[in-house]
This record gives C-alpha cells, structure tokens and sequence, in this order.
C-alpha cells in the first residue's frame, strides 16, 4: 500500500514559473518534486540558468530541456520520480534528473535509459554542466536580468529559507542523511544576507527549513561571524529583527529549544508562536526501534514547559503508523498520548519500506489493512483534536496573511497555518479589496473541522 501525497509530509507547494522567453532564448523547463528543501534547490538551480541568460518554461512545449528534481523520501515518492521522468521523456524527450533519487543513477536509468544525465542531490554544478551540454547558453547582456531575489517559485509574499543541509540522525525509516550527507550549516551571516534580500523583495514571511533545524550550527561550532552567530535560537532572534514573519520548521524537540519559547511569547520578536516538530510517535520502545534522537519520556513535559511560557503556541508534528513491530497497545499508547500532547496541527503516514532503509530488516511487519485501520482512528482523533481547538478561537481577533482572492473569497492563513500543509481562514465578504501579502486583522465567526471563516476588523 502506497501513501496518497495527501498523506505524505515531503512535500511542498507546487512550483510556480513564470517566464516570457525572448526569440532565440533558449529555454529550460522544471519538474520539482518532493520538500520545500528540494523546492529551494530547484529555484537555486533556476536562479543561475537566469543568470546564464535561459528563460525557465512553465510546459513542455516550450522547453529545449526539462529537469526533474526528484524525491527518494519514501517508495511512493520514488514511483512518483520515474513517473515524471517518464512523463518529461514523453512530452519533450531531453530530460536531466537530480536531486535525492539522483543518488541512486542505476535506479533511475534502468527504467529511463534516455535521460541525459542524472546529478544527486544539491550538485548544482553538474546539473549546469548538464544543462549547458543539452542546451548550450546564449545569453544578451542587455536584455537577460536577473532580480536580485533570484528566481522564486513561491508566492512572492512567502519563501523558504534552507538554513542547513544533510541530518547526523541515523533514523531507521530514513535513507535521507544517505542521500544528502551530514550536517551541513550554512554561515549565519549568509542566511541573513538572504533573508534580507528576500524581505527588500516584500517577501512577508519566511520559512525555515533543514533537515534538523534546532542541530542548526552544530557543525561548525556555533561559529560567530560578521555579527551573526550560528546558533537556532540567535539566528531567529536576527531573523525576527527584520519585520517578516519567521515561521520554524523541522525542530527537534532537544532542551535548548524551550530558549526559542520566549521569543514566540514576545510579539515585537517576529517569530510566530508556532513549532513544527517530528514527534512520530509517542511510545518510547517504538522511538527506540526507529532510533528517534531526544528523550521521548520527557517530551509531555517539554510541551506543557512551552505552553505555560507561551500559551498560544501552535504545536504542528507528523506522526508514523503501522511501523514493524508496532503492537495493539503501543497504538493505544500513540493515542493516549495524543489526547494529552492536544497538538494543534497533526500530519500522519502509513509505514512505508523503503529500499535501503535499516527499518526494512525489522521483525513483525504491521499487515496493510492494520496499518490504514490504525490510520483512521489516528485521524480521528487528531481531527476532533483540531475542531475543538478552532472552536475556541470563534469570536477572537486574529492577524493573518492574504494567500490568493478570487471571486469567491480570499484564502488568509493566522499565524499558526503554514502554507499548503496547514489549515485557512476564509473571508468572503469585502475581499474584492484585498491582494496576496496583505496582512490584516480579522474576526473569527466560523469554526471547521481544520478551517476558519472570519470577517476584516482592521490591517
């Protein structure tokens, strides 16, 4: 049984490209597929085609060559991969892999022998090396200019903003640190630098993504330099000094992130009260099977220690079940363990082998059937869970963010929805007025099971 992509936490918004290519530009398409990790790799990718004077097509039609950058997180995400490849191959027939399937080039061209090349993931280098030798560049230096953002396939009113690459975990499920390396910290005066270029653009909110966010620095001694330190909790304080929304995602939950909570107390700091945090699960033997890194026993602890410093904070996670071994009662437990965590925004997947995963050699395979069963009383607890906490916010004032308006309302998202993985709130009275990046202050009328609906009281 395969994860529908609704139901899988590796992956990001869809890429949004935009291009009008002059005669003779020579043009190259893009497929990105899988994170918002790999999201920022494939804008990094197009930004420096931009510069080499190529115009980025949004179809196939229109493209000398096409790049598919692909996802290896799970077997479902790896079918997806070749698909596309497929698909590319099909439509325009010059096709260059990269990015984490990339790491497995046997795997790729054993079903696709006709792409061009296949490059890992993060080699940006050979990527363009493969690009100029399917499509040589032919730049004009009076008319090819590139903004200073770079090329961005968000909304320009939120991006991501990868601060590390690679994980030091050895999770049992995970084949990523195999495909991307180990840590790898950018310096913290690089990532301002780019913060602030991005804000300059009018980006309004920045998401932070690593494979492990709070190891942040770790690697390279906390290193301070230029006046910026690389550490979570200093590099949040900088990020939140710029006048953005700085939104963090994929923290462990080690000691030294309850120093952050404080600052999401603080609502001059700029970062959101909101935490993105693996939990996976909450039975201690079943963390002890996946080699989960942190103390999980203490983890009820850590949630209650956060809310009583900052009791608005939205606690978000993904959750796995149906891992090996996984007993009738450790579920309970999971459940159990939900009903006390009472986390706000809850994203869960069925157990999944994936080759070359440690996790596949495991005793005691959950059956398909018990897993989708354990599922849907996962899902239904957390729904209720989600209900009831948006209940609670009827009649309150909340700030929130204007994603999209059509005809019928404006899509917005509070303070505690990430784009595309959390919930809405809805206005559909008076938003004729509004525009993507506004950022206003509404009044929640309506509750949903994961959705708000509000009215505008002020901006």
């Amino acid at each position: 049984m395969q994860n529908p992509p609704n139901l899988r936490p590796d992956l990001a918004p869809k890429a949004r490209l935009v291009d009008s290519p002059r005669i003779g530009q020579p043009t190259i398409g893009m497929v990105s597929l899988g994170c918002p990790k790999a999201l920022v790799d494939s804008e990094r990718i197009l930004t420096r085609l931009r510069a080499e004077g190529y115009a980025i097509s949004p179809d196939y039609a229109g493209a000398d060559a096409v790049i598919v950058n692909t996802c290896g997180f799970l077997d479902s995400a790896k079918a997806e991969s070749l698909d596309a490849i497929g698909e590319a191959l099909k439509e325009n027939g010059k096709v260059i892999v990269t990015g984490c399937l990339g790491a497995e080039p046997d795997y790729i061209t054993g079903t696709h022998p006709r792409v061009l090349a296949v490059t890992g993931p993060h080699q940006y280098e050979q990527v363009l090396d493969a690009v100029h030798g399917a499509v040589p560049p032919a730049p004009d230096p009076f008319i090819d200019l590139l903004p200073a953002s770079g090329v961005s396939l968000t909304p320009r009113h939120f991006s991501y903003l990868k601060i590390s690459e690679g994980c030091n975990h050895k999770c049992k499920f995970c084949i990523i640190p195999d495909m991307r390396g180990r840590l790898q910290s950018r310096p913290a005066h690089a990532v301002m630098r780019e913060a602030e270029k991005l804000v300059e653009a009018g980006v309004r909110e920045l998401l932070v993504i690593s494979q492990d966010t709070s190891a942040y620095g770790l690697d390279i001694r906390h290193a301070d330099e230029r006046g910026h330190r690389a550490h979570i909790t200093d590099l949040a304080r900088d990020l939140g000094s710029l006048g953005a929304w700085v939104r963090l995602h994929y923290v462990y939950p080690y000691p030294h992130v309850r120093d952050l909570i404080p600052l999401m107390a603080d609502p001059n700091s700029g970062l959101l009260p909101y935490l993105d945090i693996p939990f996976q699960h909450g039975h201690p033997d079943v963390l002890k099977r996946m080699a989960r890194p942190a103390a999980s026993a203490k983890t009820l602890d850590e949630i209650a220690a956060w809310r009583a410093m900052c009791p608005d904070i939205t606690l978000r996670s993904t959750f796995i079940v149906g891992y090996p071994g996984e007993t009738e009662a450790e579920f309970e437990y999971l459940l159990d363990w939900l009903d006390e965590a009472q986390l706000d925004r809850v994203g869960c997947f069925q157990y999944e082998n994936v080759a070359g995963a440690r996790s596949n050699d495991l005793p005691d395979h959950v059956p398909d059937a018990v897993k989708q069963e354990r599922w849907e009383r996962f899902m239904q607890k957390a729904q209720a869970i989600s209900e009831a906490k948006l209940q609670a916010k009827v009649g309150r004032h909340l700030q929130v963010i204007v994603d999209e308006v059509d005809e019928e309302a404006a899509t917005c998202r509070t303070m505690a929805d990430a784009p595309e993985i959390d919930g809405n709130l809805f206005i559909d009275d008076g938003h004729e007025i509004l525009k993507p990046g506004d950022m206003l202050t509404v009044q929640v009328d309506e509750a949903g099971e994961y959705d708000l609906w509000g009215r505008m009281v002020g901006s």
